[in-house]
């Protein structure tokens, strides 16, 4: 897909959940990866009563991949359920502010990202982590593009050259900046299930940027006299 196309979709994509339309429709419909759907539609404020209705059709109708050879009342109550409070996950997070943008990455890097050495470092297997993060990253320092890395944590057997690029055209981080990837030796009395695109590890060298990080951490851990009640 060119670049006109590329826009074309993009515009098409925020049209449609505008209306109500679901990730796997908008998918479906322009043929293009959750992850691409998802960085273009994030910010689109769209009708929600639509959404839960399509989400509910969706599943009644058995939209949502293999269903369960028998479906029962309580299966169908848990999933419309799920999409019911994710809806209104929704609305209660809104669109953030810019500080509320801040906070919540400060959030995430506490609980995620490294805490000694020289560099900024994240690692999650989960791209809407990722994105969050290197948007958040980019979005309150004045990175420095080149010097920003990737090295994957991937299974043997898994499709290497894939998961590279579909990490690269997400985090937007060029493939000549992705360091040599780690192949794990999968073992299954360990564990069964495996990240198809593996786990990606952020990396930014700069200790500046890493005690500015690790400064507001602590700000927001040192916070406990202000939380509410």
């Amino acid at each position: 897909m060119g670049y006109r196309g590329k826009i074309e979709a993009q515009n098409r994509a925020r049209d449609l959940r505008a209306q109500g339309w679901t990730y796997k429709e908008i998918c479906d419909e322009l043929g293009v990866s959750r992850s691409s759907v998802s960085a273009w539609v994030r910010d689109v404020e769209f009708d929600r009563a639509a959404w839960e209705a399509r989400a509910r059709a969706n599943y009644v109708n058995g939209n949502f991949g293999p269903r369960p050879k028998r479906q029962n009342r309580l299966q169908i109550d848990k999933h419309l359920e799920i999409a019911r409070l994710k809806a209104q996950g929704a609305v209660r997070i809104g669109r953030l502010t810019e500080k509320e943008f801040l906070v919540a990455g400060v959030a995430l890097y506490a609980g995620e990202g490294a805490k000694t050495g020289t560099e900024v470092k994240f690692a999650n297997s989960d791209p809407r982590m990722q994105l969050f993060f290197v948007t958040w990253l980019r979005r309150f320092w004045p990175i420095d593009e080149r010097r920003l890395r990737v090295q994957l944590y991937l299974h043997e057997g898994l499709d290497l050259e894939a998961a590279l690029d579909f990490w690269s055209e997400l985090l937007a981080i060029p493939r000549r900046q992705m360091i040599k990837p780690y192949r794990a030796i999968p073992d299954a009395s360990i564990r069964r299930a495996k990240h198809a695109m593996g786990c990606p590890g952020v990396y930014y060298c700069s200790v500046s940027v890493l005690r500015s990080v690790l400064g507001l951490s602590d700000a927001l851990l040192a916070c406990s006299d202000s939380l509410p009640g």
